[in-house]
């Protein structure tokens, strides 16, 4: 690590230093902070380091430009699998969920500063860490289904227990949300505006406790309770909770097209859009994903997830991954032609098929490290 008070410039990832405090900041601004698979590395490296590190008392993640984090750099995952290397591509998802864990059980407290962009990847990288700061420049999103993938990144987890059924709207529709509604959520624990950042940076590093109840008073110093959009989603829990509980994705279609009869709501109108434009192999395992993520503990969701996206990399039953990240990526003509085409098409034993083991006797499933039974996102407010 840099010498104190330092700014170490390990290119992708910078490093700042004072005397109790380590600030990790993502830096690849024209790529969106897109994660890299140096950058994963470098920052599963630096978490470790700090761990076992007493003089480290907290981690503070922020970005340079005007996105936190965009998501992974899967256009380089995809490259792999056009040359014929899945395992490739799923040896950067493997680092990815192995710094995720590592985030959900750290021993030290972690704030991410999330101004701007916070999507896939991006939400793995903070969500995990014990506070999670939005400013009125948050935009949060997990897009995976109009990608071709699913909301990966531990995110079965999280996003199952956001309050009623809020979680399976967030990850099979890709909708968006700002700083206010990820506070709203919970996704983010506090709320500071942009003009107050700067000072709370500097207090932050001025700290000298890994207490998170000191660290939440010093964050609350500056952060105030945002108010929400009057035609904000998250004022329409029931409608939420009505139509996203409903036990198979064409059920959701059916009960949102009925709230839209008699409800002009654009959100509504919005959110049957995307069901109907995502790929409908992404949302049944999506649905399927998150449902089995509400009964299961962070690991165990990483593990089958890590499992789920070897499948999809594979194109076993489906490459609407490759074909998504084609159109919206790489050609950018947003005009994805998914196969199969049609939610009738995608038959249960295709779904079964993304969470059972890879059929590749070379191949391992993720084997997390041993760690404490600790999850930051379960005691996510104090």
């Amino acid at each position: 690590m840099a010498a104190p008070s330092s700014t170490d410039h390990t290119d992708q990832v910078l490093v700042q230093e004072t005397s109790c405090v380590r600030t990790f900041i993502l830096n690849r601004p024209k790529q969106l902070n897109a994660l890299s698979f140096e950058m994963v590395s470098q920052l599963l490296e630096l978490f470790l380091l700090c761990e076992n590190d007493s003089k480290v008392k907290l981690i503070i993640l922020k970005s340079s430009g005007r996105a936190f984090c965009a998501g992974g750099d899967v256009a380089a995952v995809v490259s792999d699998i056009k040359q014929g290397n899945w395992k490739m591509g799923a040896e950067y998802f493997r680092k990815e969920f192995t710094l995720n864990y590592i985030m959900a059980t750290f021993s030290k407290p972690q704030v991410s500063i999330l101004n701007g962009i916070v999507m896939g990847g991006g939400a793995g990288a903070s969500v995990h860490g014990r506070f999670r700061v939005a400013t009125e420049k948050t935009v949060f999103a997990m897009p995976e289904t109009s990608l071709g993938l699913f909301p990966d990144v531990g995110a079965s987890y999280f996003l199952s227990r956001l309050p009623g059924f809020f979680g399976e709207y967030l990850g099979l529709t890709g909708s968006r949300l700002d700083g206010a509604e990820m506070f709203a959520s919970g996704l983010a624990t506090h709320f500071v505006p942009l003009e107050r950042l700067s000072s709370l940076e500097e207090a932050l590093r001025n700290n000298n406790s890994s207490d998170p109840v000191d660290i939440s008073l010093i964050i609350s110093e500056f952060s105030e309770v945002p108010k929400l959009k009057e035609n904000s989603p998250y004022n329409q829990m029931r409608i939420i909770n009505r139509c996203f509980s409903k036990r198979t994705v064409e059920e959701i279609i059916f009960a949102l097209e009925n709230e839209a009869a008699n409800n002009q709501d654009d959100w509504i109108s919005s959110a049957i859009q995307s069901l109907k434009k995502a790929s409908p192999t992404s949302l049944r395992i999506s649905l399927r994903s998150i449902r089995e993520g509400r009964l299961q503990g962070v690991g165990t969701c990483l593990t089958r997830e890590f499992r789920m996206v070897c499948h999809v990399l594979r194109g076993d039953f489906s490459k609407d991954f490759v074909e998504g990240c084609r159109a919206i990526l790489l050609d950018k003509d947003r005009n994805p032609k998914w196969d199969p085409s049609k939610l009738e098409l995608v038959t249960d034993e295709m779904v079964h098929h993304y969470f059972d083991k890879v059929d590749d006797g070379d191949w391992r499933d993720l084997e997390l490290p041993s760690r404490p039974s600790l999850s930051s996102f379960a005691i996510a407010k104090l």
